[in-house]
């Protein structure tokens, strides 16, 4: 047997030195594990090989006999007993295979039982394989492998992993002698495939039925009439007019003209006049644009469709499309009627030609309905965007949007109209200066106003308080613009009186500075991540700026580090400054390149895109320009705090104390006088 193994890796190997036969050999390693053919040996076989020595006949006899050693030393190891049969079935010694099986009281497994088997059928005695013993061959598949010899059939069961491979090399591998395979599933194989074969079947069936009903539904074959107008209904929220709708008067004025319509469309027609098809409302958010669509719904007494850009593109394709000609049906099945589709920059915006087809069928199909509006139907279409420049041109041209309202930020007259507005349903403390709380909020939009007034409540509410003060509403102001107060911080001692003494810089800069805006406030309670804050507020709101007032909010920025240099030194400046000086090198660089503010550069206006193609001397020029406007100040803020000194120190333990002071506090310890507070 291994002279037959040696030949065959031989013949296959051009290199064969006698070396690698040196004895290596394990009791682990068997004549079948390496008694394959070649094309299947790896290089662990090869290593085994490599450990066989002595004659191959004798070296496997000695391992038989310590194998059946070790089996009669252990009777219950059926793996043990199982190695046995196979490794005498390969010396040709079949019948003590059958004399070991039979006669012994040995453990037994499957694969001992395809041994006894093999030996009985190799012998000539298939006649004993009963039935009784192919119950053991169990496993999820059986195999049956029929081989048909010249004289006799002999039936093996279960033998596809046993080692009587050299009888199915004598049998079964010329054309004479075939070899039969028939292969038997479990019986619940059947089960499985069917369940496979329903849900495999039930799965395209959904899919397809799928598409086809999206097909159908935006084809126009299923929509009716009925389901259209169901689907898409008027809001019924509360009734809203022109009077809840404050601060933006001139918005109000221009959308009159469109109530009149509603409510006397001849008027109009009479004369032949055409009254806008569509009206777009701009501006920043929370200033009231989707309020003021309800209100002309309101005053017009007419139903109101209302839906979101956002509303109308899902997953799937021609959804858009298709909700967009059923909003226009129903509104139209009611006429006179609004639509209002809010934030349109999601679907209106501008197309890509390298766009996909579909993203394009909702814009489309909304073009397509604008167009098919008559003035007759008595159909008014409002859109708002906070971002009219990425509207696309169609949508916007006349003939669609035929108006564009801007809805500004309101101003202070304004403002304190959406605060009577929304204070109305409050209870009020007599003292409340809402004209205060007006100028104190610039650039606060409606809704902005209304969180405030809310907070206010909340606060109050949580104070057990009857009323909404000016304290409340102070707070509820602070927090909007500042930020919470980080009362739980931990501050030491020293941190706390540097920021003393660098917001008391900034608050001494402002009240001694012409040109500077008035003073607010000033704290070192945290808010955000700032230690301190010093807030100045216009009086009026402003739209633009001299040269003088650039400056003095250069010399405000610089007060900060300046405080902190004269009492500390130069050494201990901390890093708070770092705000102050980017907002002042920031000014600077507007005035000069910008707005030309500045006699050497000159009245010219230099983009970032420009300072790239300027000679170096240019550079040169206006870096040296920036420069000297911030050293100038810092000059300016050193001289004011070293003539006010002794201000400054009352200044510092006064917010050390008190951690934040209003503009008239600031002012009575500015004139050593004593403040003023409700314990």
């Amino acid at each position: 047997m291994m002279d037959h193994v040696f030949s065959r890796y031989i013949k296959h190997r051009t290199f064969w030195n006698h070396t690698a036969t040196r004895r290596l050999w394990n009791s682990t390693t068997t004549y079948s594990d390496i008694y394959r053919p070649h094309y299947l040996w790896n290089s662990a076989d090869h290593k085994q090989l490599r450990r066989l020595t002595g004659p191959p006949a004798r070296r496997h006899w000695q391992y038989i006999s310590k194998l059946e050693k070790d089996a009669n030393a252990h009777p219950n190891d059926a793996r043990l007993q199982s190695t046995l049969y196979k490794e005498l079935r390969l010396a040709r010694r079949q019948r003590d295979v059958i004399d070991r099986f039979e006669n012994s009281t040995c453990a037994h497994d499957e694969e001992s039982y395809r041994q006894y088997i093999a030996a009985l059928v190799e012998t000539g005695q298939e006649s004993k394989v009963m039935p009784d013993i192919l119950k053991h061959m169990e496993g999820k598949w059986r195999l049956f492998l029929f081989f048909f010899v010249k004289k006799k059939r002999v039936m093996i069961a279960g033998i596809s992993e046993c080692n009587g491979g050299a009888t199915a090399e004598s049998s079964g591998t010329r054309k004479s002698d075939p070899v039969y395979v028939v292969v038997e599933e479990a019986p619940g194989a059947m089960f499985w495939k069917a369940l496979r074969w329903i849900g495999v079947t039930f799965t395209y069936t959904f899919c397809l039925l799928t598409v086809l009903s999206l097909s159908m539904e935006n084809s126009g074959l299923l929509k009716t009439t009925s389901s259209t107008q169901s689907e898409y209904e008027p809001s019924q929220q509360q009734l809203v007019k022109f009077e809840d709708v404050q601060g933006c008067d001139e918005a109000k004025d221009e959308l009159e003209e469109i109530v009149q319509f509603l409510k006397n469309p001849h008027r109009y027609t009479e004369l032949g006049g055409k009254l806008p098809k569509g009206v777009l409302l701009t501006g920043p958010p929370g200033t009231g644009k989707t309020l003021l669509a309800r209100a002309v719904a309101g005053e017009a007494g007419v139903p109101f469709f209302f839906m979101s850009g956002s509303e109308f593109d899902e997953m799937y394709v021609g959804v858009g499309a298709k909700r967009i000609r059923e909003l226009f049906a129903a509104a139209r099945a009611k006429s006179p009627s609004i639509v209002f589709i809010d934030e349109i920059d999601a679907i209106g915006s501008k197309r890509n030609p390298k766009d996909q087809s579909y993203m394009k069928q909702t814009l489309n199909q909304l073009l397509v309905d604008l167009d098919g509006f008559s003035q007759t139907e008595g159909v008014i279409f409002i859109a708002a965007t906070n971002f009219p420049e990425l509207l696309d041109k169609a949508l916007v041209r006349p003939g669609r949007f035929d108006r564009t309202v801007n809805v500004p930020l309101p101003d202070v007259r304004g403002r304190i109209q959406i605060l009577n507005q929304h204070m109305k349903t409050i209870s009020m403390a007599p003292n409340v200066d809402v004209g205060v709380i007006a100028r104190g909020t610039p650039g606060f939009s409606g809704a902005e106003l209304a969180n405030l007034v809310n907070q206010a409540a909340i606060q109050a509410s949580r104070e057990g308080a009857k009323e909404v003060g000016m304290d409340h509403l102070e707070f509820a102001k602070d927090k909007s613009i500042m930020g919470a107060e980080r009362k739980s911080a931990v501050i030491t001692d020293e941190s706390k009186r540097l920021t003393a003494y660098h917001e008391g810089g900034h608050a001494l800069l402002a009240y001694y500075t012409p040109g500077a805006m008035p003073l607010h406030k000033a704290t070192i309670m945290p808010r955000g991540r700032a230690l301190g804050m010093t807030i100045q507020l216009p009086e009026i709101d402003k739209d633009s700026y001299t040269k003088k007032e650039y400056i003095a909010q250069i010399d405000v920025c610089m007060g900060g580090r300046v405080a902190e240099v004269m009492i500390f030194g130069s050494d201990n400046v901390t890093s708070g400054a770092h705000s102050d000086i980017v907002k002042a090198t920031d000014i600077a660089r507007q005035m000069v390149r910008n707005l030309g503010m500045d006699e050497k550069v000159g009245c010219v206006n230099y983009s970032d895109e420009d300072m790239l193609q300027l000679s170096m001397e240019t550079k040169l020029l206006i870096e040296s320009a920036i420069k000297a406007l911030v050293m100038d100040a810092e000059k300016r803020a050193i001289e004011i705090l070293t003539t006010h000194e002794e201000e400054l120190h009352r200044l510092a333990k006064a917010l050390v104390e008190y951690e934040t002071l209003t503009q008239e506090e600031i002012i009575n310890v500015i004139k050593n006088k004593q403040i003023q507070r409700k314990p």
